[in-house]
């Protein structure tokens, strides 16, 4: 391969927020306009069924999730956009790498010692409540980055362990059966933004405090006058370093307009002004993409033609690949 391949996996569970858009999105949307990388961009919708058995949920996000990377820019003619689900030779490979991966190695696996913990700590048995599905997540992460040879993976500080191990599965199937996978690298954006949410803390489905990403104009400004803020009255100084109004007002203005509101909140700005403010930048940044996204909404057949297209293009590496695989481990056609 010429050039660089990232791949990037996006967790079809519930609806994308601002963090979302800011933290992943946003930078993920920009790598894809690059005619110098090879970028792959998968719904992980085999993943979300771990921890969601909400059909109708999984359905629904599936869409607003494909319809939110579309509508945001997503350049699927340069980059490779496609559902996990739709590209088979994956559960095939998960198959492979699940007999070439170690108990041992899956047990250290942060997500499953999380759930044993916790289960000890109530008084359960260890593996109470903890799926399959649960343990063997990390050889199906392997799979996804693996099936495409991968160079780069951007991923949070919380994934850096299953990129790890899809290393070390990828190295004892190459000892095993020669030289079939590329050793993949986790991309670690320090400089991301982790937003706040209404109450401060991180923004974050679980602890229900999200701004969802299209939320019309009303109920945009709605919820960000819900953001909390502390008692200073007009006039008096505020600290921008410890407010969540002013770390999203960061995170989507220029440097020019981040200097000018942190000289007004050190100059007494009122808390509705700044959250008015607030209002007017992000609506006006999102709005012709919330337009689209309502649009695709409207239009599942053309959302899931797209995708079908991305899963062509992806079944045309996986296909030949899988191929080559099955006859190293000996699953040959007697010819």
């Amino acid at each position: 391969m010429s050039k660089q391949r990232v791949l990037t996996g996006i967790t079809t569970s519930g609806t994308p927020h601002l963090g979302n858009y800011v933290g992943a999105i946003r930078p993920a949307i920009e790598v894809s306009k690059s005619p110098e990388l090879e970028s792959f961009y998968f719904m992980a919708d085999y993943h979300a069924l771990i921890k969601c058995q909400d059909a109708e949920r999984v359905e629904q996000s599936r869409k607003e999730i494909a319809a939110t990377w579309l509508a945001l820019g997503l350049n699927t003619d340069n980059a490779v956009f496609y559902r996990q689900s739709d590209i088979p030779e994956i559960p095939e490979l998960n198959w492979l790498l699940t007999c070439m991966a170690a108990k041992g190695l899956m047990n250290r696996a942060h997500a499953y010692k999380a759930a044993v913990a916790a289960n000890e700590e109530s008084g359960e048995d260890p593996d109470y409540g903890v799926t399959m599905g649960l343990y063997n997540y990390p050889v199906l992460m392997a799979a996804d980055i693996l099936m495409f040879n991968a160079n780069k993976v951007p991923v949070g500080k919380d994934q850096i362990q299953h990129i790890e191990m899809a290393r070390d599965i990828a190295a004892r199937f190459n000892h095993h059966y020669g030289d079939h996978f590329q050793m993949p690298e986790a991309v670690i954006d320090d400089k991301g933004s982790i937003l706040q949410g209404l109450d401060g803390r991180k923004m974050s489905k679980s602890y229900n405090n999200t701004i969802p990403l299209f939320l019309t104009e009303k109920q945009l400004k709605k919820h960000i006058n819900k953001i909390k803020t502390n008692l200073l009255e007009p006039g008096e100084a505020k600290d921008p370093d410890t407010s969540t109004v002013f770390q999203i007002w960061e995170a989507f203005a220029s440097a020019e307009q981040t200097a000018e509101m942190r000289a007004k909140f050190e100059a007494g700005i009122a808390w509705g002004e700044a959250k008015r403010e607030l209002f007017e930048l992000v609506n006006g940044q999102l709005g012709e993409a919330r337009e689209k996204y309502f649009d695709l909404m409207e239009r599942p057949v053309d959302i899931e033609d797209i995708l079908q297209q991305g899963a062509v293009k992806a079944r045309a590496e996986s296909a030949p690949f899988i191929e080559k695989l099955r006859q190293a481990v000996g699953l040959r056609k007697f010819s």
